[in-house]
């Protein structure tokens, strides 16, 4: 069922996390944008509507008229994974801009925004404060904000997301949806032998042997690191605790040893630098104290259990990816089985996690969680159910699946806001496998194509 004349809009909407929640609530969605051409094409599959490919380039005049604007606007310009440039981001800076044109022009009762966590610290405060002015001050809207995870709502996955609600007739009526003090099993979002899985490289496979290799060569009662294990720094003397190399003489550069302790002695500046640790390559003159800590730590960490480690660290050393020299061991107290866990191949290292809960979904999709104990990727299907995404087909590419729902906004958490923010009568309807009844939401992963 429809509620009659409640209409909404979704703006930049990847692969449908807003249409989901909110026409299975009943509301019935008039416009939406996508840049991105394959994603815009199954939107328009999935639900009916073809959308808007440049939301910079439609005239305002010419979007339908709604009562519920909707946005997960691009994060890339807040994300501390991203450029960082924020509203002076050429590409998407100003796209939040667009969001308030049309929230001028066509004053729909109620907008739901959603952004990474960062946003509100982004540039010391002052876009959020630009964004506040705006929306309060020049729109006339009141609004709020909240910081959300799936995990709140039993939903095991870590990914901390910005809300910002709004109403043109006050927030009077509006509380955030409370949170659940319930943890769900990760396995009862995994497929029994699925087929069509992705199996982990084989190369990877030989990468997690190694780091196993390390952890069994280590004496028992050796307390694994917090702070990620940076292998390069074994054996390396560069300096880096007063100045950084790049402040430094090549004189004094030469006397020291770098990555896995090869000296510098004899080579050209350039060399010398080419041997270093790309992090201890970078154009300042002193290291950040994290940075300095980490470096610290692991040569005192290596010059401890270095008769122990040696054979592996000489292996570890032919790795011909930097980052997988790293290792992350996020799981403090636990047996130290690498196949146990939740793996990673991240950027920073490679990263365990715990299985209580799904690492965040993120839009690099070489950073799909591995199963360990499986060496197998998790499956879309699996990924879509993460995201309260169930029902709808997915992109067949699994890297563009994969960026799509790491970008996607979490389907449960935007009806809940929904639900308490937009005065309509409540509804009951069974859509994309879900039960509806006012705040209780029931969800069936049988659903999920």
């Amino acid at each position: 069922m429809k509620h009659k004349g409640l209409k909404f809009i979704d703006l930049f909407a990847g692969i449908g996390g807003f249409h989901i929640a909110l026409s299975s609530l009943g509301y019935e969605c008039v416009f939406a944008s996508e840049l991105k051409e394959s994603l815009a094409d199954l939107y328009g599959d999935n639900f009916g509507i073809k959308p808007n490919r440049d939301i910079t380039k439609i005239p305002v005049e010419d979007i339908p008229d709604h009562d519920i604007l909707c946005g997960g606007f691009p994060c890339q310009p807040f994300s501390k994974a991203g450029s960082r440039k924020g509203l002076e981001d050429e590409r998407n800076g100003s796209l939040f801009d667009k969001i308030a044109d049309i929230l001028d022009h066509h004053k729909p009762k109620y907008f739901i925004l959603e952004n990474v966590r960062n946003l509100e610290s982004h540039n010391k405060g002052e876009t959020w404060a630009y964004i506040q002015n705006r929306l309060e001050n020049e729109l006339n809207y009141s609004i709020d904000k909240q910081i959300f995870s799936p995990h709140h709502f039993g939903i095991p996955q870590h990914r901390e997301r910005f809300f910002i609600v709004g109403s043109q007739n006050g927030l009077g009526h509006f509380k955030w949806p409370e949170t659940i003090n319930k943890r769900t099993s990760i396995y009862d979002y995994l497929d029994n032998n699925p087929i069509n899985v992705t199996k982990l490289e084989p190369e990877k496979v030989f990468v997690l042997d190694l780091w196993q290799e390390f952890l069994d060569r280590l004496p028992k009662d050796a307390k694994l690191p917090s702070w990620p294990i940076w292998s390069m720094e074994f054996g390396a003397t560069y300096p880096f605790e007063k100045q950084t190399p790049f402040a430094s003489t090549t004189r004094k550069i030469g006397a020291s040893k770098g990555s896995f302790g090869i000296p510098l002695k004899g080579m050209s500046r350039e060399e010398k630098f080419a041997n270093l640790p790309s992090y201890a390559r970078t154009e300042e003159d002193e290291f950040p104290t994290w940075k300095k800590h980490y470096i610290r730590s692991n040569r005192a960490f290596y010059d401890q259990y270095k008769q122990y480690i040696n054979p592996v660290v000489e292996k570890i050393k032919e790795l011909n990816v930097p980052s997988w020299q790293k290792f992350e061991w996020n799981v403090q107290g636990g047996e130290r089985k690498v196949r146990n866990y939740i793996i990673q191949f991240r950027g920073s290292g490679v990263r365990l996690k715990r299985t209580d809960f799904f690492p965040s979904l993120v839009t690099v999709s070489t950073q799909i969680p591995i199963l360990g104990w499986e060496e197998r990727y998790i499956t879309p299907r699996e990924g879509a159910r993460i995201q309260s995404m169930n029902g709808i087909q997915l992109p067949e590419n699994i890297g563009t699946c994969f960026s799509a729902l790491g970008n996607a906004v979490n389907v449960d958490i935007v009806r809940r806001i929904a639900l308490r923010l937009i005065k309509a009568p409540p509804s009951i309807n069974r859509t994309n496998g879900y039960v509806h009844n006012d705040n209780k939401i029931q969800m069936s992963h049988e659903t999920v194509k």
